[in-house]
């Protein structure tokens, strides 16, 4: 019995939007306003972001247009960089200006301070912010909070690399405020670390200002803002660019024809992950053929498509 052809797998369209797309997110806005701004502005409904900013930070927001999207979980925005502002003597329930004073405290020494930052530097267990977006029982934390119903997040286990204070704002009962910064693994809270900080100097704290000054290789002075996103007429840089970090492989044509529908090539490259690219392709847009892990084979490793930006 012959065996019924196959149904063509339909062409999933390419966008002049499509590629990466940096945005210096001003306070006031959630990173979800940046991406629906994205969205009117580039017209392009397939638009994911990496890394949620608080509405009140500012900073880098990295922004993942149409198929580009399917490169998010590959993109190497770590560590994280932010430069924050923190006051002294209170700490509120949003732990940032937005909210109520909750507890208030005496201002810590310069001493103190000092003394209490070698525990915020490491791997250690943090308690997330009771107005965060994490889930318990099924409901975002800040809606539980908002409802008026008791909130206790559980503890994660965050990495912070590097935790610096300066600019102290000193006065005769202490320190009243002073500028952090931070580098981190992803999912940490630095509201959160300035009030763990605070409450190991026996005082009380919240920030006033959080700004995110890099993800990896990726860096706020690169960044458009977003009221140049609104005004239309910008272009998303290459997809290949969200790959920052990666080995590159060029292919050949019958490399490029095997590829695009899914099969493997011959892995010349070092590392365990690749973007396979184009030679001849006719601009920078067009180069990014997939994104490949490597496979172990008898006859020599293989790059095997995890994600494939091409159409066959």
């Amino acid at each position: 019995m012959t065996p019924s052809p196959r149904a063509a797998r339909p062409k999933e369209p390419t966008t002049p939007a499509e590629g990466l797309l940096l945005v210096d997110k001003p306070a006031g806005v959630s990173s979800h306003d940046v991406v629906a701004v994205a969205r009117r502005a580039l017209r392009e409904k397939r638009i994911g972001h990496a890394g949620t900013l608080d509405p009140f930070a500012t900073g880098l927001l990295i922004l993942l247009l149409g198929r580009a999207t399917r490169l998010m979980r590959y993109v190497h925005d770590e560590p994280k960089v932010y430069d924050a502002t923190v006051r002294f003597g209170a700490e509120t329930d949003t732990e940032d200006p937005e909210g109520t004073v909750v507890r208030e405290a005496p201002l810590p020494s310069r001493g103190a301070l000092e003394a209490a930052l070698r525990g915020c530097i490491g791997t250690f267990e943090q308690v997330p912010p009771v107005y965060s977006a994490k889930h318990i029982g099924g409901e975002r934390s800040y809606d539980i909070a908002r409802s008026g119903r008791a909130v206790a997040p559980a503890p994660i286990v965050v990495q912070v690399h590097e935790c610096t204070l300066g600019a102290f704002e000193e006065t005769a009962a202490g320190v009243s405020g002073c500028a952090m910064h931070v580098s981190c693994a992803g999912g940490t809270y630095v509201r959160s670390l300035a009030r763990d900080l605070a409450r190991a100097a026996s005082s009380a704290a919240y920030l006033t200002r959080l700004r995110r000054v890099s993800a990896g290789a990726f860096r706020a002075e690169r960044a458009h803002a977003l009221a140049a996103v609104q005004a239309g007429g910008l272009s998303a840089e290459p997809a290949l660019a969200a790959l920052d970090g990666y080995p590159r492989e060029a292919l050949s044509a019958d490399e490029i024809a095997r590829v695009t529908r899914g099969m493997d090539v011959a892995a010349r490259a070092a590392g365990a992950h690749a973007a396979l690219v184009d030679p001849g392709a006719a601009g920078p847009a067009h180069a990014l053929v997939a994104f490949a892990e490597r496979v172990p084979s008898p006859s020599g490793d293989r790059w095997q498509p995890r994600v494939v930006m091409r159409d066959a």
